[in-house]
């Protein structure tokens, strides 16, 4: 079985009997915050109890945090499960992506027989989301999918051109989706997020998760932020009923009072990001400009054995519709892990 993202350290821990460097899954390096830990063991001793298949509390902690009402917020099993609901529920016969762009949007489409269609961005301008993008939504497109900021690029695209782009999906009647899973790790979030419009498009959905920032792949939770409450009630009723664990639900409470963690993680990211770019130019590599806690880079080299064989995981990209063998994805980490990075990929490209 072939597996499609990063993150496979069962993978290699199978094949070497050691934990790798996992430079594959952008998540937060700093581990599952401490607060988040206690509540998920505290919760254990009520999971004997169904969880709350309406996560209210969850909920209410979420319209709070977002400033939105509880009735816009829906929470899944990550965001990758809002996703299939999203196409399960909607069943769109012809859908815009990006090229590149997060691989579970294509899966869940093309699962319920849609067309996808592909806006292919260019390595010329670093992968940009331009005026191309906004030409391709035509009447037929009846879903779209944004990644704001792009996985893999890391790109952003300007706010205006945003709201452009969402005020054409709602002249032609599209379903707008825009991924903000990895807006966290942006210099200043609440510049770049389309939450304060949700009341203006009943068509746009926003997808989040904790999954990221606060390094919680494993305990599998995101939520969707929608102002149409039957468009909501769809993607409900496509999941199944519990779909968030109880302790997943208390997790994600405990998660959004980690102010100070989000706050050192982001400042880690910052410096981190780019002194890594540095260090991968410095070695002849083609570094795209990413402003989220990854780097998209291209090396005419082959690198993935050689690192794996160090004990260091990276992203091949040539699965990505738009990028071939020669481009990679790398996580920005802690200083000393990215110095390792940079010192194994020296040694290798020597």
């Amino acid at each position: 079985m072939q597996l499609v993202h990063g993150g496979d350290w069962a993978g290699f821990e199978a094949e070497y009997g050691c934990a790798p460097l996992d430079f594959s899954a952008n998540v937060s390096p700093l581990g599952v915050p401490q607060g988040v830990q206690q509540a998920i063991t505290t919760a254990a001793a009520g999971a004997d109890r169904y969880p709350d298949p309406l996560c209210r509390t969850l909920r209410a902690a979420l319209a709070q945090a977002e400033h939105v009402l509880p009735e816009w917020v829906l929470c899944g099993n990550g965001a990758a499960d809002l996703i299939w609901r999203i196409a399960t529920a909607l069943r769109p016969h012809q859908a815009l992506v990006p090229a590149p762009a997060f691989a579970e949007y294509e899966a869940a489409l093309r699962s319920t027989g849609c067309e996808v269609k592909y806006c292919r961005l260019s390595a010329d301008n670093g992968f940009a989301v331009d005026e191309t993008f906004e030409q391709a939504i035509t009447a037929q497109t009846e879903m779209v999918f944004l990644c704001e900021p792009n996985n893999p690029t890391g790109r952003t695209t300007s706010m205006p051109f945003l709201q452009r782009i969402a005020d054409h999906c709602a002249e032609q009647g599209t379903v707008l989706v825009v991924d903000e899973c990895f807006g966290a790790f942006l210099d200043d979030p609440q510049k770049h997020t389309l939450v304060p419009l949700l009341g203006q498009y009943p068509n746009l959905v926003i997808l989040k998760a904790f999954t990221k920032i606060y390094a919680m792949a494993g305990v599998r939770l995101g939520y969707a932020l929608c102002s149409n409450a039957d468009l909501l009630q769809k993607l409900q009723a496509a999941g199944s009923p519990w779909s968030v664990s109880s302790l997943a639900q208390a997790a994600g409470i405990a998660a959004l009072q980690e102010v100070k963690y989000v706050e050192q993680v982001r400042v880690l990211i910052r410096e981190q990001r780019v002194l890594l770019a540095n260090g991968l130019q410095a070695l002849g590599l083609r570094v795209i400009p990413g402003e989220a806690n990854y780097l998209l880079f291209q090396s005419q080299q082959p690198l993935l054995e050689p690192l794996r064989q160090k004990g260091i995981l990276l992203r091949s990209c040539g699965n990505y519709p738009g990028l071939d063998n020669t481009w990679y994805r790398t996580a920005v980490r802690t200083n000393a892990e990215n110095q390792r990075l940079l010192a194994t990929l020296e040694e290798i490209l020597q």
